[in-house]
């Protein structure tokens, strides 16, 4: 094959599996099809004005971070320290130079994370003072650095053992990876930033235990986190695995939501636990993580400086095609996202025939966060995680004809 076909010809067969296996498990169950809905039938005009000016200036603020981030690999790429060719220890000298680049990255980003910061409290959603704020960077660069760390010895053993097909191990690498720190996550990383409470007895956790039983539903555990040290902000999440498995609340959304409100938002979780949506998003990387690696591969060998070789000296070169890759393969796999979460609205409508508290809980979530009930098409397409509030609420009214 020539080599000017290999790039692209890398890149295409990314995008081409990535979204054949978004197809092959997109849900076929995702409830009604949502009706049109007008924001402001729900919204004022203030809420959105709020709304759109806030998330808009977070949105730009987000693109400048990645931006600088992409700034900084390219010049470390075209200006390598030159004395790692040639390190007597190829396996520390690559994790040295990934937990440089990480630490690297997030510092040239944190003014402008900062003023990220300020924005959100000015809207009322950041509860923390800068000492906590100072902490949690302090924490999460330390976790990121570590992880790169490791990342780039395991990169350097890869390229020493198997040369340029180091992206077959490094593929299964990151498949265990994502897996390992699913399963550790809830009970190693996560409390690290947060204190994690059983949902105490009472209404709540007694509802929360009947609609899984109705669901047939075997929860895990159900917990609360003590979110608001940080956020005025509500939300619930599903997270871990086997074990580890449990249901997520916020105490903001236990404390300032109702009850049937709560118990709409526990129906959705519940619904990712039935569906198994986080062993299915495994499989997903498992199956996108060989075509993706292999593309970073031959992006890394056109962006590495002349005369590169395989070691030390071309983690920067991987570092900057994989924060390259990555982003697309991301953008892709938010279709098949969006509809797990459109399959977990219609669940929890289908276990608590209730569209009229889903609906004003979408409002009243969508208020309290600061989001944006409609954002601009291009940007739901490419970053949006969730449906938007509006398609949310469609479905919900839907549900109700």
């Amino acid at each position: 094959m020539r080599r000017s076909w290999r790039l692209p010809l890398a890149l295409v067969t990314a995008v081409v599996v990535a979204e054949a296996a978004v197809f092959a498990m997109r849900p076929r169950d995702r409830g009604p099809e949502p009706v049109p809905v007008e924001p402001r039938a729900y919204f004022s005009e203030a809420q959105i004005g709020k709304a759109e000016a806030f998330r808009s200036g977070q949105l730009w603020l987000y693109l400048a971070q990645t931006a600088i981030g992409f700034g900084v690999l390219v010049v470390i790429v075209r200006r390598p320290p030159r004395r790692l060719v040639a390190h007597r220890r190829p396996l520390l000298a690559g994790a040295a130079v990934a937990a440089a680049i990480s630490v690297t990255t997030g510092v040239a980003a944190l003014p402008l994370s900062a003023v990220a910061r300020e924005r959100a409290k000015d809207v009322g959603l950041v509860t923390q003072g800068w000492p906590g704020y100072a902490g949690d960077v302090v924490k999460s660069q330390a976790i990121g650095a570590g992880f790169a760390a490791l990342g780039g010895a395991a990169l350097v053993l890869g390229m020493r053992r198997f040369g340029s097909r180091w992206w077959l191990p490094g593929a299964a690498v990151v498949v265990a990876f994502g897996a390992i720190t699913t399963y550790a996550g809830p009970v190693v990383l996560d409390p690290l930033f947060n204190d994690f409470k059983r949902l105490p007895s009472g209404a709540l956790r007694t509802d929360v235990l009947n609609l899984a039983r109705k669901a047939g539903v075997d929860v895990g555990d159900v917990y609360e986190v003590d979110a608001s040290r940080r956020t005025t902000a509500a939300n619930a999440y599903v997270t871990g695995l086997g074990a580890t498995k449990r249901v997520v609340l916020y105490d903001t959304l236990v404390s300032d939501f109702e009850p049937a409100e709560t118990r709409l938002v526990v129906a959705h979780e519940l619904g990712h636990v039935h569906h198994r949506d986080i062993r299915n998003g495994l499989l997903w990387l498992a199956i996108v993580a060989p075509f993706g690696m292999w593309a970073a591969s031959v992006l890394a060998q056109r962006l590495a400086p002349p005369g590169a070789e395989l070691g030390p000296s071309a983690v920067p070169a991987v570092a900057l095609s994989l924060a390259l890759v990555v982003p697309g393969v991301t953008m892709i796999s938010n279709q098949l996202s969006r509809d797990v979460e459109r399959r977990a609205d219609a669940f929890s409508l289908d276990l608590t025939r209730d569209p009229q508290t889903f609906i004003a809980f979408q409002r009243r979530i969508a208020v309290k966060n600061v989001s944006d009930p409609d954002p601009p098409a291009v940007a739901r397409y490419l970053l949006g995680s969730h449906p938007s509030t509006v398609e949310r609420i469609g479905m919900a009214e839907a549900f109700e004809r």
